[in-house]
C-alpha cells in the first residue's frame, strides 16, 4: 500500500467518511453550538470537506494511470486544505474562537484544483 495514488483513495474515502459523519453531528448540535452562525459554519465546513475529499479520491484514481509531481501536490494540498479550512470552521462553530487558518485551507483549495490542471496538462506528455 506504497503508492501515493492508493493513499490518496484511502484519505479520500477517510475525509469523505468524517464529513458524513461531521454532517450528521452539525444537523444535531449547531443549535447548542457558541458561535450564532454554527449551523452556516458547519455547513459549509461539511460541503467543503465533502467536496475535496472526492478531490483527494480523483487524484488517487488519476494517480493509477500516470503520477506526476503536480498530482502529489493536489492531494497533498487538499488534505491540506481540510485541516485547515475545515477544521478551522468546525473549531469557531464548536468553540467560538477563532483558529484563523481557514484562509489558508482556502488557498490550498484553490492550489489543489490549479496543479490537478497542471497535472492534466503535463500528464499526456510524460
Amino acid at each position: 500500500m506504497g503508492s501515493p495514488g492508493r493513499w490518496f483513495v484511502v484519505a479520500g474515502a477517510l475525509v469523505l467518511a468524517t464529513g458524513v459523519a461531521m454532517g450528521a453531528i452539525a444537523s444535531h448540535a449547531a443549535g447548542r453550538a457558541p458561535h450564532p452562525d454554527a449551523a452556516r459554519l458547519l455547513q459549509t465546513a461539511v460541503l467543503y470537506q465533502l467536496v475535496h475529499g472526492t478531490g483527494l479520491v480523483l487524484a488517487g484514481v488519476m494517480a493509477r494511470f500516470g503520477r506526476t509531481r503536480w498530482l502529489s501536490a493536489a492531494g497533498a494540498a487538499f488534505l491540506a486544505g481540510v485541516a485547515m479550512f475545515c477544521g478551522s470552521l468546525y473549531w469557531l462553530a464548536f468553540t467560538g474562537i477563532s483558529a484563523g487558518v481557514a484562509p489558508l485551507g482556502g488557498s490550498s483549495f484553490i492550489a489543489g484544483w490549479i496543479f490537478v490542471a497542471m497535472h492534466a496538462m503535463v500528464a499526456e506528455r510524460a
